[in-house]
Formats: C-alpha cells, sequence, structure tokens
C-alpha cells in the first residue's frame, strides 16, 4: 500500500513558479533522500507535504486519505512528522522540557485536568526512551542553549517523532555537523524511524547514499529521475549536474 501520494504538486510565488508538476510516491517504512542544487526546490516541496505552505495546484494523499488543504497540525495528527533545517526549539528550556513539550503538541486533545507536563506517567516514559535513543538522558535537565549544536540537532530531530508517525520529513538533518556527527545521525535516524517512512533533502553525499533506499533529484522544480543510490551515482546527467565524478556510493 502507498503511504504517500503526490500528483501533479506545483508551487508559485507571485510570477515565479517553483514546482511543476511533481509526481512521487513512498511506501511505508521507505526511506528516499530528495537532492539537488540550492533554488531547486527541495525545502518549499516538504513543506507543500507538511502543510507549512499551500499548493498552487494538485493532490496530496497520506494513509489513503487527502491532506491537500489540512494544517500542519491535522497531519501530524494523522502520523506526518517533521523537522527543519533551522532548529525549532525553546532554547531557554531543558532538553526534557522541549522533548515533554514536543509530545503534548502531537497530542490530538491537550483538555486536561490539574497536573504538569513532568507529572504526566505516559509523557515521561516516552520522553525517557526517546532521549536515551539518541544519548542525552544524562543531559535532560540541561538547559538547551547549554549543550553543543550537534546535540541541539539531536533534539530537533526528536521533535519530529514524538508522535511514533508514519512518516518523517526532515530537511537538513545533519546541517552544520562534521563529517563523524553527520555519519552517526544515520543510525540514530534509523533507531527512530523503524518502521517510519522518511523523506529527507541533504547536501550531505555520505548521509544520502548511507540512508537512502531510493533518491530523487530535484531540476529546476522538476523531479530529473529517481532510482537506487547506485543508479543515481552512476547516472551520468545527475553526475554532471550534481554530485561530481568524484562521489561514489
Amino acid at each position: 500500500m502507498t503511504l504517500l501520494r503526490v500528483e501533479n504538486l506545483s508551487k508559485s510565488f507571485g510570477g515565479l513558479r517553483v514546482l511543476t508538476d511533481v509526481d512521487l510516491t513512498l511506501e511505508p517504512g521507505e526511506k528516499v533522500a530528495l537532492i539537488g542544487p540550492n533554488g531547486a526546490g527541495k525545502t518549499t516541496l516538504l513543506s507543500l507535504i507538511g502543510g507549512q505552505q499551500p499548493v498552487s495546484s494538485g493532490e496530496i494523499w497520506f494513509d489513503d486519505r487527502k491532506i491537500t488543504d489540512l494544517s500542519p497540525e491535522k497531519r501530524l495528527h494523522r502520523g506526518l512528522g517533521r523537522s527543519y533545517q533551522i532548529n525549532n526549539l525553546f532554547f531557554t528550556l531543558s532538553v526534557l522540557d522541549n522533548v515533554l513539550l514536543a509530545l503534548y503538541g502531537a497530542e490530538k486533545s491537550h483538555f486536561r485536568f490539574g497536573g504538569t507536563l513532568r507529572t504526566r506517567r505516559d509523557y515521561s516514559v516516552q520522553a525517557e526512551e526517546l532521549l536515551k535513543t539518541v544519548g542525552l538522558w544524562e543531559k535532560r535537565f540541561e538547559s538547551l542553549d547549554e549543550l553543543s549544536y550537534g546535540d541541539q540537532r539531536l533534539v530537533e530531530l526528536l521533535s519530529a517523532f514524538t508522535a511514533r508517525p508514519k512518516m518523517v520529513l526532515l530537511d537538513e538533518p545533519s546541517a552544520g555537523l562534521p563529517t563523524a556527527e553527520a555519519l552517526a545521525f544515520v543510525e540514530i535516524i534509523r533507531k527512530l524511524s523503524e518502521d517510519a517512512a522518511v523523506l529527507f533533502c541533504a547536501h550531505d553525499m555520505d548521509l544520502v547514499f548511507n540512508l537512502a533506499d531510493s533518491i530523487m533529484v530535484l531540476y529546476f522544480g522538476e523531479i530529473l529521475v529517481r532510482g537506487t543510490p547506485e543508479e543515481i551515482s552512476a547516472n551520468p546527467k545527475v553526475r554532471e549536474i550534481y554530485l561530481g565524478e568524484h562521489v561514489t556510493c
């Protein structure tokens, strides 16, 4: 069963056409990378799928339901999570409180009597599990602005998985990280995603070729080609435009 189906998706800003008739599908559990140069429309495509921007034309179907006009919150509640290239966090709060707030925001209903987020047993258990998965449990009471940039990126990444989503959109998850930390993100994303599908855009080719089951190349707002990492690495057009002859799988 296809989990995500995008049909003839287009986006214009005034007279500027950013995406033109994009079609794509993702299966449950599939990990797909979206690559292309700056300005190709990668982040815009993720924003249309996530609901952060309205589409100009086309349709988006998720889990057999049309979600084209749904808000980001309603898409989240249907199982579609997202993280951002720029950390979207509460830097004066602790690591634990950031995760608890993300868990709270992922709930369909926020109507509760009494208590605080930290007294919610279900929240506490989930937060502990998530933070231990990425190795941040021991830092749970530290203020976010005291953490390294790499640890902050981990908390941003966690925010996309708090709702135990069926699919996650990741925008440059390893942006700004040195190579060693970026490669470690591959295993962390695999642990967090488990059976969830992942659509991510990245300029880090090591991350792309180590995580993706398939790769889509976006070129001037259109999908140029889609294939396995081996097929994309061997494609002469892709090599010429994006990767360079030195890149291998």
